[in-house]
C-alpha cells in the first residue's frame, strides 16, 4: 500500500460550531497559497486526527481557492472519524488531505432540483451558491429534524422558492416529494442525505429518464454489520497476529494496533487499501475487486473473514 504522492498537509485555521453536532472547518496550506481547484459537488478525503480517512464535501468557491471549507457532523456511532474531528481538530491542527475529487458534478441543464437532508446539505449548498451566482433556475428542498439542527439555515432560506422542512423526528411527518416527481420534468435532480431520504428519491424517480437523477453517497457499503464476529488477522511478512473485534474493520484494528496503514475512501470504492490474501476465506464487501482477484486479494477497509481467521500481507 503506497501513500498517494499528491496528498497535502493542511492546517485548521478556523472552526465554527454551526449546531450542537455540526462543526465547520477551514483548512489552508502552511504558506496560505493556492490549493488545487474544484467544482461544486466536489469532496476532499481527510485523514482525521485518529487516522481514519473520511470524505467531506467542499463548501467554498473552488475556482482559485486558498482554503478548503468543510462541515462535519458528529455521528452518534463514530468509529474514529467525525468524533476525532470534533474533539481533536482544533485551530492549528495539521491534517493530511487528498486533492479534490468530484463524482457529483453539475451537468448543464435548463433547471435543477436540489435536495439535501441533514449534513447532506454540504454539496447541495455549494451547487445552490454557484447556480444562484450564475442566475440559473433551481429549487432547493432541505430536510432536517429540527430548526436547531439545521446548518446554514438562514442562508438556505434566502434562495428563491426554497423549501425547508423539519420532521421533528416523526416518520409520519416525512416530506412528501411525490409532487416533484410524479411527472418527469426537464430538470436534473441532485440529492444527498441519509439513506432513507435517498432510498425514497430513488423509489419515486424510477420512471424518470436515466441519468437525470444524481446521488452522492459516501457510505457505499456496510463495513460493520450486526451479525459480525471477531476474528484474527496475521501479517504474513512479520508474523504478527491482531484481533479484529466484531465492531471494527480490519483496517481499523490494524491502525489501532499501531500498524502502518494506507487508505482513502474507507468505503470499499477506491482500492487504496488493497492487500494480498494469503490464507483464509474472505467476506468481500467492496465494490472494486474483480472476481478473478478475490481468491488472493482483499480490501481491508470493509471486508472481513467469512469464517475462521485470515493471513494477509501489504
Amino acid at each position: 500500500m503506497k501513500l498517494p504522492e499528491d496528498r497535502m498537509k493542511l492546517k485548521v485555521v478556523a472552526r465554527e460550531e454551526l449546531t450542537k453536532d455540526i462543526c465547520e472547518f477551514t483548512l489552508q496550506s502552511e504558506d496560505g497559497g493556492d490549493l488545487p481547484p474544484f467544482t461544486p459537488g466536489a469532496h476532499i478525503t481527510v485523514q482525521t486526527p485518529d487516522g481514519a480517512m473520511r470524505r467531506y464535501s467542499l463548501l467554498n468557491d473552488g475556482e482559485a481557492p486558498e482554503e478548503y471549507v468543510i462541515a462535519v457532523k458528529r455521528e452518534a456511532e463514530s468509529r474514529g472519524g467525525s468524533a476525532s474531528m470534533h474533539d481533536k481538530a482544533q485551530v492549528g491542527t495539521e491534517l493530511e488531505v487528498d486533492p479534490p475529487e468530484n463524482e457529483f458534478e453539475l451537468v448543464k441543464a435548463s433547471k435543477y432540483l436540489l435536495i439535501g437532508g441533514g449534513i447532506g446539505i454540504t454539496p447541495i449548498l455549494s451547487m445552490a451558491r454557484k447556480l444562484s451566482e450564475e442566475g440559473k433556475s433551481f429549487k432547493l428542498i432541505y430536510c432536517t429534524r429540527s430548526e436547531e439542527e439545521t446548518a446554514y439555515l438562514q442562508e438556505c432560506k434566502k434562495f428563491p422558492g426554497a423549501i425547508i422542512h423539519h420532521d421533528n423526528g416523526d416518520l409520519d411527518n416525512f416530506y412528501d416529494f411525490w409532487d416533484h416527481f410524479e411527472e418527469p420534468g426537464s430538470e436534473h435532480v441532485y440529492c444527498c442525505g441519509p439513506a432513507p431520504l435517498m432510498e425514497e428519491i430513488k423509489a419515486i424517480s424510477g420512471h424518470w429518464t436515466e441519468g437525470r437523477v444524481h446521488f452522492e453517497d459516501f457510505s457505499a457499503v456496510d463495513a460493520v454489520r450486526e451479525d459480525d464476529v471477531a476474528f484474527n488477522v496475521t501479517i504474513a511478512s512479520t508474523g504478527r497476529t491482531i484481533e479484529v473485534p466484531a465492531d471494527r474493520t480490519i483496517l481499523e484494528a490494524l491502525r489501532d494496533a499501531g500498524e502502518a496503514t494506507v487508505s482513502s475512501c474507507e468505503s470499499g470504492t477506491c482500492g487504496t487499501c488493497k492487500c494480498k490474501l494469503i490464507e483464509g476465506e474472505a467476506d468481500h464487501r467492496d465494490l472494486v475487486l474483480m472476481d478473478e482477484e478475490k481468491d488472493d486479494h482483499i480490501m481491508i477497509c470493509v471486508s472481513r473473514a467469512k469464517s475462521g481467521d485470515l493471513v494477509v500481507d501489504y
